[in-house]
């Protein structure tokens, strides 16, 4: 798939088809977040990849909104140093935006749907996930092939205005 066309058929997956991901291309999607830029290149991140049933049923647990991490062939866990200050955490938290929509746009070329998901209860998922205690698991990515319809570019995307979200040389 072209860039262009991952990029407009991405979207959130909530809902997969049984069948596992090859270990190959869970690879490659973590190795997308991995290539993804990070502010003065610190890296501060972690990504765990969970193919176990258990863990995943687990995992959904963590959050309101991660109940569909249950039925995913795996998911990615987002793992980042507690912070020390608010302009660590910031820089952190944008880096972590980029490696997934790296991942997303990685998984959406291979065919693979992926949703995000927050993580509320913190202890819960670094006991799950074996995270050390100063460490904070940000996000989980679902990642599987979609049980209702396949990637494709979509032509009319349930999005604001183009034009009024898009602003020229001032507001």
């Amino acid at each position: 798939m072209e860039t262009w066309d991952a990029i407009r058929a991405r979207r959130n997956v909530r809902t997969y088809r049984p069948e596992p991901v090859p270990q190959r291309d869970l690879e490659r999607i973590a190795e997308a977040a991995w290539r993804a830029p990070s502010a003065r290149n610190q890296q501060h991140w972690d990504f765990v990849i969970v193919t176990d049933r258990q863990q995943l049923t687990e995992l959904s647990t963590v959050w309101r909104g991660a109940g569909h991490i249950a039925s995913a062939a795996a998911a990615i866990a987002l793992v980042v140093p507690e912070p020390p200050d608010e302009r660590t955490k910031l820089i952190d938290q944008y880096d972590l935006g980029q490696a997934t929509l790296a991942m997303t746009l990685a998984a959406t070329d291979l065919g693979i749907g992926t949703g995000h998901s927050s993580v509320g209860d913190q202890e819960k998922a670094r006991a799950i996930l074996g995270v050390p205690e100063n460490h904070v698991v940000s996000y989980l990515l679902g990642i599987g092939y979609p049980a209702d319809r396949p990637l494709r570019p979509i032509a009319t995307p349930d999005r604001r205005p183009f034009d009024e979200v898009v602003h020229r040389g001032r507001w």
